[in-house]
């Protein structure tokens, strides 16, 4: 990098990293500032564009993800969205507003320096978002050219994103990894990349062996079936080492999904940061009911699906994947291609390779072609690559969880946001509500609190998180979301209660267009 550090730095305020959905919506609203969005490939929609297959489909219904000033066209169609309708969704939204013009693609940010004063210590106060001076340099290359181009900037958020770009692989003994297999190895990203009649070539006729058990995973298998119809396909493999619940629809016992999770009323059952003792005693009274909740869906789930036939029923409670944001929506047929033969499961602790496919612990083979790893991505790491030396050890605290103030801001990090970090049953809102958040702390319309204060804050919601679910590092906020963004509002010197009467505000769901500015 050296020969380009006397090059011309572009001046502006606002820099956001990455045009996926948290990149556009930060961009929109923060549009004041005319922001400069550096975008590594060709086009918006991150892992909508990059990371999705044929088959994928968005998991919540349409008006659960959708931004608060932008209503899908068909917005009560009951069915999922594919990957595509999200994009065209995505793209229509960024040019109704006009967002594009600020988003400079095949700009991959290669480095990123802090040149502002000493950073934050714990009794400072964190400070006003916009200083008036650059505060971070950002080295971008332009992808096609290979020429770089430093930019000064006084505010960094960073919108890259959880999934994508770093997958996650398993490590294995020495003659124990990929190297010994005859066969394919691709992870979902690979396979991601492949058009619509190479992926087919891949699996079709093929042994294939799909490891893991998420949402990735349950696509690839359907895939997978799907190529291999008629008398001389193949069965796919499903490798699952941890179990979770998976749901076939939004319906429990004739009763909307949202009814047990998604309102006030039923959110008020479960712990939240900064309760009560009164609370936090009555939480205990009512543990019957949570525990009753959980089990009258897990009842629901048990009957409607073959679990108990194949084996896949969890030994946790529902409510931790719900807690985790791990459950699942189930393709339709999932379970009737197990039926015909053409998916199969194998639950495995511990596995490697051999020249012909898959070992297992208890000694026995699994013949393979294609082996796909469906086994996630590593956001922390790509993350931690991407900033200086002296602030990557801030990102990821002794419980693996990023400790982020509202979910946005690193009280030991000055003048970076962080958007799309903090999951929930829709990202899309959780990701809007805090861009907004963020343009209006930048517009110094409130003060946010010491950096003591703020740390405290994010370790009361990290050990709620570890009270509630074994998976608590994917640092998701589902059981307590309304308390969540009614923080962000009273922060925002907005009501925190958003619906017209009070029986809607304890029963209703809660959704983007509750929190569009009024």
């Amino acid at each position: 990098m050296g020969s380009d550090q006397n090059n011309l730095k572009l001046a502006s305020r606002v820099g956001i990293i990455g045009a996926g959905v948290s990149g556009i919506a930060a961009a929109k609203q923060l549009s004041g500032y005319s922001p400069v969005v550096f975008e590594a490939t060709d086009s918006i929609g991150g892992v909508w564009k990059h990371c999705s297959y044929a088959s994928t489909k968005l998991q919540t219904p349409r008006c659960d993800y959708e931004f608060s000033d932008y209503p899908w066209r068909e917005r009560d169609n009951s069915t999922f969205p594919s990957h595509v309708e999200v994009l065209e969704y995505l793209h229509a939204y960024a040019t109704h507003f006009d967002v594009l013009k600020f988003v400079k693609f095949n700009s991959r940010v290669i480095e990123i320096r802090y040149v502002g004063d000493h950073h934050t210590d714990n009794s400072a106060e964190y400070g006003t978002l916009l200083k008036g001076r650059p505060v971070w340099e950002v080295a971008v290359q332009n992808t096609l050219s290979k020429l770089v181009q430093w930019y000064a900037l006084e505010f960094l958020v960073v919108c890259i994103g959880k999934y994508g770009d770093m997958p996650r692989r398993p490590t294995f003994a020495a003659n124990k990894g990929q190297e010994v297999f005859h066969g394919k190895v691709l992870h979902s990203l690979d396979y991601s990349k492949l058009n619509k009649e190479a992926a087919r070539t891949l699996l079709k006729g093929k042994k294939v062996a799909v490891v893991g058990y998420k949402k990735s995973a349950i696509d690839l298998c359907m895939e997978c079936a799907e190529a291999n119809q008629g008398a001389d396909g193949q069965a796919c493999t499903m490798v699952i080492r941890s179990l979770h619940w998976t749901v076939p629809s939004y319906w429990i016992w004739g009763l909307p999904f949202f009814l047990f999770y998604s309102t006030r009323s039923s959110q008020f059952l479960h712990e939240r940061p900064n309760q009560s003792l009164f609370r936090t005693l009555l939480l205990s009274l009512l543990s019957p009911m949570r525990k009753a909740i959980s089990k009258l869906i897990e009842s629901y789930l048990v009957w409607k699906l073959p679990l108990e036939k194949y084996g896949l029923k969890p030994d946790h409670p529902f409510v931790e994947d719900y807690a985790s944001c791990q459950m699942a929506i189930l393709p339709e047929n999932f379970f009737a291609e197990a039926d015909k033969g053409k998916i199969v499961f194998r639950k495995a602790s511990r596995w490697w390779f051999w020249s012909g496919g898959i070992e297992f612990e208890d000694n026995t083979r699994l013949e393979a072609d294609v082996v796909l790893l469906a086994t996630g991505f590593d956001g922390k790491k790509k993350l931690q690559a991407l900033l200086p030396q002296r602030f990557n050890n801030l990102m990821v605290d002794s419980s693996g969880i990023m400790p982020l103030y509202r979910g946005t801001i690193h009280p030991l990090i000055p003048n970076m946001g962080f958007v799309g970090y903090v999951e929930s049953v829709s990202n899309l809102h959780t990701a809007e509500i805090r861009c907004k958040w963020l343009a209006r702390l930048a517009d110094d319309l409130f003060k946010l609190p010491s950096v003591e204060r703020m740390l405290q804050q994010t370790s009361k919601e990290i050990q709620v998180m570890k009270r509630t679910t074994r998976f608590y590092k994917r640092h998701c906020i589902s059981t307590f979301s309304i308390n969540h963004s009614d923080d962000i509002c009273e922060e925002m010197g907005w009501s925190s209660w958003r619906k017209n009467n009070w029986l809607l505000e304890l029963f209703s769901p809660y959704n983007s267009q509750d929190y569009a500015s009024k």
